[in-house]
């Protein structure tokens, strides 16, 4: 008699790493500028539902957002993300933070909005459904959306990983700049870097 126990395990081996396989393609999944952007519905740290139809006719910025994450922190300490928020706020731009980590809580959340004084909104993700049907990969990873709901740029805030450029080129000021004039931006698509999504295994 013939002792399969081997096929079988080499079979439940390759069923195993197909798994894990699907399973990181379906994070690394990411939507393709000039795709319509997914739609959702997330609350603030605050409270409020966000509904991404809800700014159909602005252009729409969406960070993924960690305040453990070391990359996030330097940030947030040079006003990197408040400042742009700031810029473009008089110019039909909306700004969303998305925390799309598993342990994020409103409350901390919210304390951290009001110590950073962020002019825009926190959303919770704590299920990462909003931040895998985009396939955010970082904190940060940006991602924005034009007028009329596709997107039209994702990626890098800039191209200093590392933090040591003097004068880092910032991708999305660049996007955002062109698409306020009614233009295309040059950039379309950069490797975001930062610290993993933590979304719920």
């Amino acid at each position: 008699m013939q002792n399969h126990r081997p096929i079988y395990a080499m079979l439940g081996l390759a069923m195993s790493v197909a798994l894990l396989a699907t399973s990181a393609l379906s994070i690394r999944a990411q939507v393709s500028v000039g795709a319509k952007a997914p739609d959702f519905s997330l609350p603030d740290a605050l409270g409020t539902t966000h509904t991404l139809s809800q700014y159909r006719g602005k252009i729409v910025v969406l960070e993924w957002t960690n305040p453990t994450c070391p990359f996030v922190k330097r940030h947030y300490k040079s006003g990197t993300m408040k400042k742009l928020a700031e810029k473009y706020a008089d110019k039909q731009v909306v700004w969303l933070a998305i925390d799309s980590s598993h342990f994020v809580q409103a409350a901390e959340a919210k304390k951290w909005q009001e110590e950073q004084k962020l002019p825009y909104s926190i959303l919770l993700d704590p299920s990462g459904e909003v931040g895998q049907a985009y396939g955010a990969k970082t904190t940060p990873h940006m991602y924005i959306i034009s007028k009329d709901g596709t997107i039209a740029y994702a990626g890098a805030i800039d191209d200093d990983p590392r933090g040591d450029k003097a004068d880092p080129r910032n991708y999305v000021d660049e996007a955002l700049a062109k698409l306020v004039a009614g233009q295309e931006p040059e950039v379309t698509t950069t490797q975001p870097y930062g610290c993993s999504v933590k979304y719920k295994k």
